[in-house]
């Protein structure tokens, strides 16, 4: 889950990390009032979506006076903003944040999220701030900095110490930085998050430390215990099918191909899209039911499925373990009914009551391509479209 830059901040300040003052704007005239109201020389208008980029996408504008940060407001809320995380479509704004100027004198990267390879929380830290860090990492590595915190003692002083030095910072700004990093750790692990995202941190010509931008995404799966951050989703910024897919427990990703996707299991997930790749097709999602796939679990699966326009078949790969083919079988018919399938259905059972299942699909009276294997069902799903 994701939450809008204005909310990281919110979330930031709770625990002490310093951030600029900022007001939330639907509106040209609450952006003005905003502007006029913090009462700096300089405000900053910014678009508030779920991506980063903003600032390249035009949607980060600063503002002399007043009058200019309305003007500013009126061309950025409404625009589709498009950079490279928001896809080819872009997201359109509708929500401003009317922030404080600040006199700025180096700009730095600061994150913070999970390194699979080491299983620590690592956080990673750059000169190279306000551009971005995969560009970094790809052009200059080593321009960035890594700390991986052990999480039988947690983040210590002289990490942040080693980190600073790192990025040219002196006297009593090494302190603040380390300061700034401990509350930051303490905003990753409190909350549950994956990804805390700094681009950029600043440091002002007084010394001081300050967040002067702010990315979060939270595990899904804790959310049940962080009520706040739930609180904070913005449904109109996620994808329309995703959003649904998680009202019914689904884990489902839409991607760029014709050949929809129903598998019980992540790891069969990606082995099903993998071998549709493998014979020249292309997967138009990814869409976990889980274990316990229920008739209505499954028919929400297919309406996902068909929901987007460019699938032309429906690939169902099934093991049955703990849910038994023959209870599968007579989920997918059922949804298949209920939704009036009108594309081809390709299905390939395995496990528990296969036969059983099998049976079931050959006497249902609908169009339906059994497959015996794995690339077998994905061979059947690219013939189907090429027919």
């Amino acid at each position: 889950m994701k939450i809008h830059e204005y909310q990281g901040k919110q979330i930031f300040k709770k625990f002490g990390v310093p951030v600029p003052r900022g007001i939330v704007c639907k509106t040209p005239a609450e952006a003005e009032k905003a502007a006029a109201e913090l009462g700096t020389k300089v405000t900053v208008v910014k678009a508030q979506v779920h991506a980063g980029g903003r600032g390249k996408a035009g949607g980060v504008k600063i503002a002399k006076s007043p009058a200019e940060a309305k003007e500013h407001a009126s061309k950025i809320l409404g625009m589709m903003l498009k950079s490279p995380q928001t896809g080819p479509n872009g997201q359109e704004v509708k929500t401003l944040y009317v922030e404080e100027g600040l006199d700025i004198e180096k700009e730095y990267y600061l994150g913070l999220t999970l390194d699979r390879a080491t299983a620590r929380v690592t956080f990673m830290a750059s000169t190279e701030g306000g551009v971005e860090i995969e560009e970094v990492a790809h052009t200059d590595p080593e321009k960035i900095l890594r700390a991986a915190v052990d999480p039988a003692v947690g983040f210590q002083p002289y990490q942040g110490r080693k980190m600073a030095f790192g990025l040219g910072l002196k006297g009593d700004e090494i302190g603040k930085f380390v300061k700034f990093c401990s509350q930051l750790y303490q905003v990753y692990m409190e909350t549950d998050a994956a990804l805390v995202e700094i681009n950029p941190l600043v440091k002002l010509k007084n010394g001081e430390i300050v967040a002067l931008d702010s990315k979060m995404t939270f595990d899904d799966n804790a959310l049940f215990r962080q009520k706040a951050v739930v609180e904070m989703r913005d449904i109109a910024e996620e994808d329309p099918l995703e959003a649904q897919a998680k009202e019914h427990d689904l884990a489902y990703i839409a991607l760029e191909g014709n050949i929809g996707c129903m598998v019980n299991g992540a790891g069969l997930a990606m082995a099903t899209m993998d071998t549709i790749k493998l014979v020249g097709g292309q997967p138009a999602n990814f869409l976990d039911v889980g274990g316990g796939a229920s008739r209505e679990k499954v028919t929400a699966a297919f309406k996902l499925i068909l929901a987007d326009p460019a699938v032309k078949a429906v690939l169902v790969n099934i093991f049955g373990g703990i849910m038994k083919c023959d209870v599968i079988a007579e989920g997918v018919v059922a949804a298949a009914k209920e939704v009036k399938l009108s594309v081809p259905l390709i299905v390939r059972l395995e496990g528990t009551n296969v036969e059983l299942g099998k049976e079931i699909l050959k006497k249902s009276g609908l169009a339906i391509t059994p497959a015996d294997n794995l690339r077998q069902a994905a061979e059947k799903a690219v013939a189907s479209i090429k027919a």
